[in-house]
């Protein structure tokens, strides 16, 4: 991945956009960067981010705009919680998630993490999706708490 988020994206998104018979547009172009920039974003998230730079971006735009962008394979969603799924784009290294239940904190881990598990699946015939895969638990910073000051 890039230092810059968004280098070269404009160009891959306007190529597969006009192979889609669609367009390129400065909210398309917007959302994908927030995505991108954001690392992990719930729409809500992006729009916010979004509506920082251009105030008339509504909510549908964004919905329609992250499901173009994942028909698209620009980016993709995975549940980091049991709300609204979070987005990241495809421009990063296929990754594995960890959250922490108690902060939410998100981290991401090479597929290697699970890859007995793959092996495992595979010799029964499953391909797995690893970018989708979230394992949810508590991270250091939460269990070195006391369960009072956690607020369980």
């Amino acid at each position: 991945m890039s230092d810059d988020p968004g280098t070269g994206s404009g160009e891959s998104l306007a190529a597969r956009l006009r192979e889609q018979g669609l367009r390129l547009t400065p909210q398309r172009e917007l959302i994908l960067r927030a995505v991108e920039e954001l690392r992990h974003a719930t729409p809500d998230e992006v729009l916010a981010h979004v509506r920082g730079q251009v105030s008339s971006v509504n909510a549908s735009t964004v919905y329609r705009t992250l499901e173009v962008l994942e028909e698209l394979g620009l980016v993709r969603h995975t549940h980091l919680s049991d709300r609204a799924p979070t987005y990241h784009s495809t421009d990063e290294h296929e990754h594995v998630h960890v959250v922490c239940r108690h902060c939410g904190d998100v981290q991401s881990y090479a597929p290697e993490l699970v890859a007995p598990v793959v092996a495992t699946l595979a010799a029964d015939g499953f391909t797995m999706d690893v970018g989708h895969l979230a394992i949810f638990g508590v991270c250091a910073g939460c269990a070195s708490q006391s369960p009072a000051s956690r607020g369980t």
